[in-house]
């Protein structure tokens, strides 16, 4: 063989594998020194400023977050738009709520997630509607955030800050497009995430399948629920919601959609009722 490009490229072939092994065992360390580093008594501080929730979580519930929290601004980019200057507590303020679903159980912290952009407030993007191949209707639409299926998650400061104000209202965008990235892991956003087990598959499908239904139900009559009617709009806007109302709205969640609250905790490892 004489080929020095052929040469190259199979040398490259037989060399990643162990690229990637040492690429992954480099993270691990890394993030295991994350984890155990020191927290900011000022990220601290803007955790009590900014995420109320933060403080009725138990000490030892904190300190995990703190480590996660150090991982994740380690890891991932932010990125400000439309002029928004990004400073540690936004980061602290956004990582500290997107931590918080991650708290008590492995994690993968985000799998594929690089990147969350920031506008200063809802931002208007466009969306067009074609069929065969033509335009057919073109409209725009207010956003508050997005989270792109292997993509980047997309927030709105003034939305971050209301939501987290609030802990009883029910509305956290953080928790919200975060659950959707949870969703995305099991390689499609449908409302069911990567289950601990094969035989949690089944209850989860039985019970949020039910819960959705009923929503929709009442969506439709105009009646209240404990949960927002948006999501009604699918089963992944379905479980974004009800993630919502677990860790805002525990109390009015577990006696109305018992069943529906045990799974989540189960999922979640967390019981907000007890904070």
């Amino acid at each position: 063989m004489n080929n020095p490009a052929l040469i190259a490229v199979i040398a490259f072939l037989i060399t990643l594998p162990i690229l990637v092994a040492v690429y992954y065992k480099l993270k691990s360390k890394r993030r295991q020194e994350m984890l155990q580093s020191e927290f900011s008594s000022e990220w601290s501080d803007y955790l009590i400023k900014r995420v109320p929730i933060y403080v009725k979580l138990p000490d030892y519930l904190k300190e995990q977050l703190h480590g996660l929290i150090n991982v994740f601004i380690d890891e991932i980019e932010f990125v400000g738009c439309s002029g928004l200057e990004i400073t540690d507590e936004i980061k602290v303020t956004v990582a500290g709520q997107a931590c918080i679903l991650l708290l008590n159980r492995e994690t993968s912290f985000y799998n594929g997630l690089n990147t969350v952009y920031i506008y200063p407030h809802t931002y208007v993007k466009g969306n067009k509607s074609s069929r065969d191949g033509k335009v057919i209707s073109e409209q725009t639409i207010a956003c508050e955030g997005e989270a792109w299926q292997h993509g980047p998650i997309v927030l709105t400061w003034d939305n971050i800050v209301h939501g987290a104000s609030d802990i009883r209202d029910g509305h956290n965008v953080v928790f919200h497009e975060f659950a959707h990235k949870l969703d995305q892991e099991s390689g499609r956003g449908n409302g069911t995430p990567i289950l601990e087990q094969s035989t949690q598959y089944l209850a989860w499908g039985r019970i949020l399948g039910e819960e959705y239904k009923e929503l929709c139900d009442k969506t439709k009559q105009r009646k209240e629920s404990v949960m927002d009617a948006y999501g009604a709009t699918n089963e992944a806007e379905f479980f974004a919601v009800a993630t919502e109302t677990f860790f805002e709205k525990p109390r009015q969640l577990f006696v109305q959609h018992e069943e529906l609250y045990e799974v989540l905790k189960d999922y979640y490892k967390l019981d907000p009722l007890m904070w």
